[in-house]
């Protein structure tokens, strides 16, 4: 097996595999091809916008790193979040990860965002450790209702990099033509598993 088909094959989920690998292997593959929709670009990049959107690489890049954290660290763990979270004040400045992205270098987003993922790696493995698929986060704003169980965070988190994947194609296309489906490996930006 060749170097770039190792690589295809860890950014793809199996074909026939169980749940967990499946849903696994699906979050990894939005990862992976979001990694390279945003990958290798410098500031200017990072915030260009496309037609009326205040959507930019940079501010996807800082809310996925959010959206990472706040779902398997602090509502799955409840774990209190890190930094730069923790400084936000979240009821006057709700799109926080959106618009101070303008003000971060490429390589603080970059790290934040691989950092964010990679904790949030192992915190999924802890909770599978701790339940499985069937184990329910310990915080959910909301209600006071039913807490959502770790399968269906992995379903929604994996909707929402779908989601922003198509956000980035638009916007990446923009700023150098790149376009497709699926990544030509692992990105560099992809922090290996």
């Amino acid at each position: 097996m060749d170097e770039a088909t190792h690589d295809r094959e860890l950014i793809e989920p199996p074909v026939a595999g169980d749940e967990v690998a499946t849903l696994l292997g699906s979050l990894e593959r939005q990862r992976a091809t979001f990694a390279w929709k945003v990958g290798g670009l410098d500031a200017e990049d990072l915030g260009v916008r496309v037609a009326a959107s205040a959507i930019t690489l940079g501010g996807l890049l800082k809310h996925l790193a959010f959206a990472e954290e706040l779902w398997f660290s602090t509502m799955l763990h409840g774990r209190a979040p890190g930094e730069p979270w923790d400084t936000v004040d979240w009821d006057l400045s709700p799109e926080w990860p959106w618009t101070s992205a303008a003000h971060d270098s490429p390589q603080y987003l970059y790290e934040l965002w691989r950092t964010a993922v990679v904790r949030a790696r192992a915190a999924v493995d802890e909770a599978l450790a701790d339940g499985g698929l069937d184990r329910r986060l310990v915080w959910q704003p909301g209600d006071g209702g039913e807490r959502s169980s770790l399968r269906r965070v992995l379903v929604d988190l994996i909707e929402e990099y779908a989601r922003h994947v198509g956000h980035a194609d638009l916007i990446r296309e923009s700023i150098d033509g790149l376009v497709g489906e699926d990544p030509p490996g692992a990105p560099e930006l992809y922090p290996p598993r």
